[in-house]
């Protein structure tokens, strides 16, 4: 590198030196002379006063042979001129100068590897750009610039080929014609001096490996120099975290095969003893805090030291100062070691600095979103003191806010304030309206469609208000929703619903018989969440509903197409018509790290509702998830749900068929036809659902290839498991001439899908098969679900 700068300077030199070697040379032809007028001739670009800056006359003084030097080496020194003459007529002094050509444009062909105008932006900064003097040395730069970005690319084989094209008025246009090639793989990976673990060992710490099975999907065999510093610091970290704190490790041996398409990395190591940790020690400016920093310190004297813990203590330290309004406290884990006994003595050096305050928090980014939406989250107050978990708090509360993709929350000091900080709230917002478009396929009702608006920030205000409607073969519905999040300024919500359902049978292939009926739901509800604490709150309201049975053709004549046996023994002892009022009353803990794509955390949400009037019932349901990273870009999540519901009073009528319960497809047991678990009706082999119902979920999500950080694109493998049936004594009856062998019996399913947060919304896919299907169960292998944002 030190060698490419040196013979750019030789070549910059030249033109100077031989300007110091003519200029005796051109003033021989003159000797001095007062100057009555000086002209300059040959610029068309350059300004003349630059000239006349580098000249050392004015009019009226005399110019000699050694200024006459001096001119020349300067005017040259500027890069402007290729060319600079000085000569004497009479009295005048004139300047001839030849400017070098500058450069008008320029264009890449063949790249696709990177952005053009990124790439020219990038050439611009180590000075090769439009409206810059063309120089060769600058140039032979900007190639060699431009053959290190695709060398951190991993491909060596990069052909780059400039092409100058003269132009009218002493310019030129740059092309760079490119070969890209290939990306390099990495042919061999040797570690040289290990001894405590196999080089298979650490090859599984890289990121980077060789070719294998999956390498074509992962793409980790595709050498990047910023992957191999990422890997030697993995390797450095795997040896300090086991006790080798003498470890060293020699730079990289990277070689090139001759043919530029492999990659041979030799990884050479230093590991020396692992060490033992000794006395534990704390020092500097504890602030009387000892009984509270000391429990923080969770290894002991005799362990095996590590580097991770003892970095993992030094930030709890400083997070718990950080709480205490110490916003630039700094705990420095120090370890002193013995050669002999290969025994480290470790102290914490504590360093509080200053307690602060927060003068103002900034919130940027929001461009629809209003501050206030943001500032109501915000658990750390502007003029109190500094609090670290606040501010963590504060975050997280944004986040799960579902209106951003990004939340930045840094702290800033105040110039000419040391115990003052400005808090700085960045967000990226995201298109939080939605129009939902679900398709599914099933063996049965074929193609079913359903459709839906929402807006969760309406106007910036942090209010959602939305409109669902379904139109498949056996639902219409359309619900109208209004939620204010912060109904009082204590945070208490409040929802305004009001929606109309209208329910016919469930289509059943081999029924020979449909059971037509038609259930019409009107209703009105009012719901109010109280917040408990920054992560629980209780949900309480009630609800008018109205039920209607339509087009039902009583009797058993399959001639006539009779509706359900089940829905004519509802009618039987409720009637046609029936009125409820439903009391609700309930729990929601919600700890994830985002509501947009979770990777860590837990939600569990627990309810009860209460029905009086026509139906008297009582419901109990609960459910619960959670989120387990493993790893930086896996996510192992956890969904189970449990409903429950029952009659009660001394009327002794059997539950109601129309508020049964359904599982089978789309969001529970995927791979089943939706809604055919539990059992059939005997009449009509209609799904009836059941008052009882269990869903399991179990889903590893999985970064996709190129996307490993974006946690908006992961495909993900799953397995569902579910059950549909009664909790009364009705029997689970299994349809037609007990057509269905075990309808209310435990069902399992596994399969894969992909996830994806699209510019036009939630897409994901499904293709799921069932594991234990029974005669007479109906499945349905694929589905999809898309939506489009606005």
């Amino acid at each position: 590198m030190s060698s490419l700068r040196n013979s750019r300077l030789i070549k910059r030199a030249i033109p100077v030196v031989l300007a110091a070697l003519l200029a005796p040379a051109v003033a021989a032809a003159f000797t001095p002379f007062v100057v009555r007028d000086i002209q300059v001739q040959g610029i068309e670009r350059v300004d003349p006063g630059t000239i006349f800056t580098y000249l050392p006359v004015k009019i009226g003084q005399t110019f000699t042979e050694e200024e006459a030097a001096t001119a020349i080496q300067k005017l040259y020194g500027t890069g402007f001129f290729s060319d600079v003459k000085i000569d004497a007529r009479g009295n005048v002094l004139v300047v001839s100068v030849k400017e070098r050509a500058t450069i008008a444009s320029i264009n890449f062909n063949g790249m696709r590897e990177f952005d053009a105008k990124a790439l020219t932006k990038s050439l611009s900064q180590v000075g090769f750009g439009q409206g810059r003097i063309f120089d060769q040395a600058m140039l032979d730069r900007a190639v060699f610039e431009l053959k290190q970005q695709y060398l951190s690319k991993g491909k060596y084989g990069v052909q780059i080929n400039p092409v100058i094209t003269p132009l009218p008025r002493n310019r030129v246009g740059v092309s760079f014609d490119i070969f890209e090639g290939e990306v390099t793989t990495i042919g061999k990976i040797e570690f040289i001096g290990n001894k405590a673990f196999s080089a298979g060992t650490l090859e599984d710490q890289m990121q980077l490996t060789t070719g294998g099975m999956m390498t074509w999907y992962t793409g980790t065999n595709k050498y990047s120099r910023e992957k191999l510093e990422g890997d030697v610091e993995r390797i450095r970290s795997y040896y300090l975290d086991r006790g080798y704190l003498e470890f060293s490790m020699e730079p990289p041996q990277v070689t090139i095969s001759p043919d530029r398409k492999s990659i041979y990395i030799t990884m050479t190591v230093h590991e020396g003893e692992p060490y033992k940790l000794g006395p534990v020690d704390m020092a500097g400016d504890l602030l009387g805090l000892e009984d509270k920093l000391k429990p923080i310190i969770t290894v002991h004297e005799g362990e095996t030291f590590s580097a991770e813990k003892t970095n993992a203590i030094a930030k709890s330290m400083t997070d718990y100062l950080g709480s205490l309004g110490y916003a630039f406290a700094n705990v420095n884990p120090s370890p002193v070691l013995d050669h002999d006994t290969h025994v480290a003595k470790l102290t914490f050096y504590v360093d509080p600095g200053r307690r602060v305050y927060v003068r103002r928090i900034n919130v940027g980014g929001n461009t629809r979103t209003r501050d206030q939406v943001v500032r109501r989250e915000m658990r750390q107050q502007e003029a109190a003191w500094y609090d670290s978990s606040s501010i963590k708090t504060s975050k997280d509360r944004i986040d799960r806010l579902g209106y951003f993709s990004e939340v930045d929350v840094k702290t800033d000091p105040v110039p000419g304030s040391p115990d003052q900080v400005d808090v700085d709230v960045n967000v990226k917002e995201k298109p939080t309206g939605m129009i939902n478009l679900g398709v599914g396929y099933g063996t049965t009702d074929k193609l079913m469609l359903s459709a839906g608006i929402s807006q969760d920030n309406v106007f910036g205000s942090g209010n959602s208000l939305s409109l669902n409607v379904n139109t498949s073969a056996t639902n219409r519905a359309a619900v109208i929703s209004h939620t204010n999040p912060y109904w009082t300024q204590d945070g208490i919500s409040k929802t305004t619903s009001i929606y109309y359902r209208r329910t016919t049978p469930y289509a059943v292939a081999d029924s020979g018989s449909l059971g037509w009926y038609a259930v019409e739901s009107l209703g009105l509800g009012l719901n109010f969440g109280v917040p408990i604490s920054e992560t629980d709150r209780v949900f309480a309201g009630a609800t008018f509903e109205r039920n209607s049975l339509r087009d039902m053709t009583m009797g058993t004549d399959l001639n006539l197409n009779p509706a359900p046996l089940a829905y004519q023994n509802f009618v039987d002892q409720y009637g046609d018509t029936t009125n409820a009022v439903i009391g609700s009353l309930g729990w929601a803990k919600d700890t994830r790290d985002s509501a947009l794509a979770p990777h860590k955390g837990s939600y569990t949400r627990l309810s009860a509702d209460v029905s009086t009037m026509d139906l008297k019932y009582y419901k109990l349901s609960g459910q619960q998830q959670f989120f387990w990273p493993m790893g930086r870009s896996f996510t192992l999540a956890l969904n189970g749900q449990a409903d429950w519901e029952k009659t009660y009073g001394s009327s002794g009528k059997a539950f109601p068929v129309i508020k049964n319960m359904y599982a089978g497809g789309i969001g529970s047991v995927r791979g089943y036809e939706g809604a055919s678990l539990g059992p059939r009706d005997t009449l009509t082999n209609t799904y009836l659902g059941g008052s009882r119902r269990i869903v399991g979920n179990l889903q590893l999500y999985l970064p996709f290839p190129g996307a490993t950080r974006d946690r908006t694109l992961r495909w993900f493998l799953f397995t569902d498991a579910g059950q549909v049936a009664n909790t009364d004594s009705s029997p689970c009856t299994q349809g037609i001439n007990n057509g269905v062998s075990d309808p209310c019996g435990w069902k399992f399913s596994a399969g894969i899908g992909l996830s994806w947060e699209s510019p036009l919304g939630p897409l994901q896919l499904s293709f799921g098969r069932p594991l234990n299907a029974k005669d007479g169960d109906e499945k349905q292998l694929f589905q999809f679900q898309i939506g489009t944002g606005f």
